[in-house]
């Protein structure tokens, strides 16, 4: 068996995250908007289908420089406005196409950035009632948000309670003053809890913190110190994210260098340190780089096999539709992918004209749909039955995977043993025929651990 190190090597190679597939860097086969709606339609004809939506605010104040969001940096607040009626333009247009969307049930509500609470409290009712008062709400919904604790305010939180927000995501990072220093965001830990004590009080019951590791400057020092000030404030979700270091693509990151960076084994120790003590403290490790409380929900929907990916993460509820409203916004009906353009005034001008803005997408193909199905199936419940066409090709694929005790075979179900969890991506690319017919460039994709 090979030890813990030589694992670390063997396995820290490119891979995607698979919040769709296929990846977007293969999407090849774009959809005209008569297709894009045409898909949009067959998938709401049954009367009990359901929906998700993904609202996109772009802006930050400042730019975190290990950010690789698509973001629009201003302190300009004067730019709220003309979003926000943007936003509602492109969502009336899909009224128009749609009469028959808002009637069917919104299980789902998700805002996310950049930084959401950018807008003010009258910004966020103005976006949030139309589209809302538009809709069938579910009687359970699962709503929530993205927030940077620097720039958001009770205030804000409370006005979102009133509209069912009960998840908040608080981007957090590190704590240590000289990571934050590097990656441009400086965040006491009192800013943190005081966001994570109020929210509570508001009603918000799930808690997550999104942390970072391989970040310029962390030690297992500070990663355990950073995991020691999490630990405090218990949030109920943990989302322990691998930093994904790609300056050809988000120039921002040449601010460091990366001789600032923990590499290779160093790096995946740091992973190890917190895995083990979000392990230790009572947290159950579910899917890829996420960690909850038995109490939270998304651990729930893991025991009950109900959990799902898509391009929001992982969620605890799968709805028929994706769809994102905003620049750069990603819409999935499962067998197409539409997004908008990511670039802000191209995305605006072009909503102001016609109410659409397409840059690109996907129609999946029947090969597509079957690989989704099965990858989404490992992701989700660690385990999955490979059918027989392909059954041979993915078993010799992985079979480094199963020398190494990371994955077996129970006939022909593939099972995610507990050595492989942290490798889960890497098991996912057995399963992804378009990754191993193109052969990637190492740059396309950020390293898997």
């Amino acid at each position: 068996m090979s030890s813990k190190s030589d694992l670390i090597r063997k396995y820290d190679v490119p891979a995607p995250r698979y919040t769709s597939y296929p990846t977007v860097p293969y999407w090849e086969d774009n959809p005209t908007r008569e297709e894009w709606i045409d898909a949009l339609r067959r998938r709401l004809v049954p009367d009990d289908s359901s929906v998700a939506l993904y609202l996109h605010i772009p802006f930050c104040e400042t730019l975190c420089s290990f950010c690789g969001c698509n973001t629009s940096i201003t302190k300009n607040h004067s730019v709220e406005d003309p979003y926000v009626e943007t936003v509602l333009q492109e969502f009336r247009k899909y009224q128009e196409e749609l009469p028959e969307l808002t009637k069917r049930e919104l299980r789902e509500l998700h805002l996310g950035g950049g930084s959401p609470t950018y807008l003010s409290e009258a910004n966020l009712e103005s976006l949030l009632k139309p589209i809302l008062d538009s809709w069938n709400v579910s009687d359970s919904p699962e709503f929530s948000l993205e927030v940077d604790p620097r720039r958001t305010r009770l205030s804000q939180l409370e006005v979102l309670a009133k509209y069912g927000f009960r998840r908040i995501s608080l981007g957090v990072q590190d704590f240590d003053p000289e990571v934050q220093r590097l990656v441009n965001r400086i965040q006491p830990y009192e800013l943190t809890a005081a966001i994570t004590q109020g929210s509570r009080k508001l009603g918000y019951h799930s808690v997550n913190f999104d942390l970072i590791y391989g970040l310029p400057k962390q030690t297992k020092e500070s990663m355990k110190e950073t995991i020691r000030k999490t630990l405090e404030l218990r949030p109920d979700r943990i989302a322990f994210y691998s930093y994904a270091h790609v300056p050809w693509i988000k120039a921002a990151q040449r601010l460091f260098t990366e001789d600032d960076l923990p590499k290779g084994e160093e790096k995946r120790e740091l992973y190890e340190i917190g895995r083990e003590l979000f392990l230790s403290a009572g947290y159950k490790e579910i899917g890829m780089d996420h960690f909850a409380l038995e109490s939270d929900s998304l651990y729930t929907a893991y025991q009950n096999g109900n959990l799902h990916r898509n391009f929001m993460g992982y969620t605890t509820k799968s709805t028929d539709l994706l769809l994102g409203l905003g620049v750069s916004a990603i819409s999935d009906s499962w067998d197409c992918f539409y997004q908008n353009e990511k670039i802000l005034k191209k995305y605006q001008r072009r909503i102001s004209e016609n109410g659409q803005a397409i840059l690109r997408g996907h129609k999946l193909n029947s090969e597509d749909l079957v690989q989704r199905e099965l990858i989404l199936k490992l992701s989700t419940l660690g385990k999955v039955e490979v059918p027989d066409p392909i059954f041979e090709e993915v078993r010799l694929y992985l079979a480094s995977m199963e020398d190494d005790n990371l994955i077996e075979w129970k006939g022909k179900t593939l099972v995610l043993t507990a050595l492989g969890k942290p490798f889960l991506r890497n098991a996912c690319t057995g399963l992804d025929m378009r990754l191993r017919r193109k052969s990637p460039e190492t740059k396309v994709f950020s390293q898997s651990i």
